[in-house]
């Protein structure tokens, strides 16, 4: 008999998309997800799996191409975002209704960050879609969540795979799938500006939080899956990326096993 696993499923854009690949596979390997923790598109995918909706975000994600994706945009003219992020929530909520978050079948919580503060927020509690929401709050791309005198953005500012904030039952593993990095030495960036500075800056200080989050907590299975072909606007792209995680959560379970 397979055992319970205490799921955390990290920041990374469209790669979180590989998340449920990840969740997929240790179902079909007959793991039994008994929590799950999760971070920006984590936060997402953990929030949709936790009200038992996986299936149909899948199905959704399929339609979404570049046209969609740009219908789904809701551009503002704020000096502190570019996309409002109303519209997203929205039409994901027209099949996965918000609910409490104390009332979803299994614990669920996720990460974002009080800009303010400077501090991370849990939210184990309340509207699931607004702390989600808060925990996709892309400094800068997204609005920030206005909350109780707090600013919130994205929790991958502060704990990119939050493995320290799952829930946990005695018995269980635990289990962290980690999309928030790059292959580096892969990766080709052709044009050296201010755009990719940042980003590549950005993206390096979130995989160092990362590691050292793995190393503090010593995860019995750690999934990490870097990329260079896919980045985190590729939510085009969902079954190529739901193929990726499939498969490095098989060869993750497999060396697992084989060393208990």
């Amino acid at each position: 008999m397979k055992k319970d696993v205490a799921l955390v499923l990290s920041s990374g854009g469209a790669r979180g998309l590989a998340h449920i690949g990840a969740i997929e596979e240790l179902e079909a390997q007959g793991y039994h997800i008994s929590s799950v923790a999760g971070c920006s598109m984590g936060a997402l995918i953990g929030g949709v799996y936790a009200a038992g909706k996986l299936k149909e975000f899948r199905e959704w994600m399929k339609t979404i191409d570049r046209k969609k994706m740009l219908e789904l945009t809701d551009f503002s003219f704020s000096l502190n975002h570019i996309v409002k992020g109303t519209r997203i929530i929205e039409a994901i909520m027209e099949f996965v209704p918000d609910m409490a978050i104390e009332d979803l079948p299994i614990p669920y919580c996720c990460v974002a960050t009080d800009w303010k503060a400077g501090r991370e927020v849990v939210f184990s509690s309340g509207s699931l879609f607004e702390a989600i929401r808060a925990s996709i709050s892309l400094p800068s791309f997204y609005e920030p969540v206005q909350k109780d005198g707090m600013i919130l953005i994205d929790g991958g500012v502060v704990n990119p795979i939050p493995l320290n904030r799952v829930k946990r039952k005695e018995g269980d593993i635990l289990v962290g799938v980690d999309v928030s990095g790059h292959d580096y030495k892969a990766e080709n960036i052709s044009h050296f500006n201010h755009y990719t500075m940042l980003s590549r800056t950005s993206s390096l200080m979130i995989r160092q939080n990362s590691i050292l989050m793995a190393k503090l907590t010593n995860p019995d299975i750690l999934i990490d899956i870097q990329m260079s072909k896919y980045g985190g606007f590729d939510y085009d792209k969902s079954e190529k990326l739901i193929a990726i995680g499939k498969m490095k959560t098989e060869l993750a379970i497999s060396k697992y096993e084989n060393n208990i």
